[in-house]
């Protein structure tokens, strides 16, 4: 048995469903309550900064469903979905879902997919020490990872940015503004209103230019004094 302990959420509109989960979750020496919620609008005001590994988590809900929840959240737990319908199993693993688990919950199988949820958990952290953090983006249809020591600039393209790696670039739907929101402020600036750097790959730069990796990028003026803040700390 594993000593890891993962935080979670139990998520759903019927009272008796999630009173059913939490008694599991306070069973099992693996897992510990972080909170339980009848809807989507308060699970995502609360999970921020919640530290949450895992979610049970029903899909169909009022307003928002479990899939809109996810859709609304960058940085996402360990899921499993917590129904009473079959028909939505498929597009559950479109999101990456750890199990599906149809009501009612038997216990065997439980504990069957808490075992899935915390070798997945085991797999994220390792992959993180070996790696580094990373991030995941949409990019022709397919979430992709994209580690962020790899990142090397972002370009705005309109209703798109487009992601520089080492290896590719990538094209994902999103506002620079929205994008520079899920990077770590300490390795990543916005130069100009069309480019974010990574700090990390800065060789050179003047009153006008930031050169990495043999680009050159514009610099706005009014950046060159955050510029020069941000890579004092290195």
């Amino acid at each position: 048995m594993t000593d890891t302990v993962l935080k979670c959420f139990v998520v759903d509109d019927s009272s008796i469903q999630r009173l059913a989960i939490v008694k599991l979750i306070e069973n099992h020496p693996n897992l510990k309550l972080a909170g339980e919620f009848s809807n989507a609008i308060e699970t995502k005001a609360a999970i921020k900064d919640a530290g949450v590994d895992l979610i049970f988590l029903d899909v169909e809900m009022p307003i928002l469903t479990g899939f809109d929840l996810l859709d609304d959240i960058t940085e996402k737990p360990g899921v499993i979905f917590v129904t009473g319908q079959t028909k939505y199993a498929f597009k559950a693993f479109d999101y990456s879902a750890i199990d599906y688990l149809q009501k009612p919950i038997k216990k065997d199988r439980f504990l069957y997919a808490v075992e899935r949820a915390l070798l997945a958990h085991k797999m994220r952290t390792e992959m993180v020490e070996d790696k580094g953090e990373f991030i995941f983006v949409k990019s022709n249809l397919k979430k992709r990872k994209v580690y962020l020591k790899d990142l090397k600039f972002i370009q705005a393209l309109g209703d798109y940015v487009k992601l520089i790696t080492e290896n590719e670039s990538l094209v994902v739907l999103s506002t620079m503004k929205a994008f520079e929101k899920q990077l770590p402020e300490e390795d990543f600036l916005r130069i100009h209103k069309s480019y974010i750097v990574n700090l990390r790959r800065v060789e050179k730069f003047n009153s006008k230019a930031v050169e990495l990796d043999n680009e050159v990028l514009p610099l706005s003026r009014n950046r060159k004094s955050d510029l020069v803040e941000a890579l004092s700390q290195f």
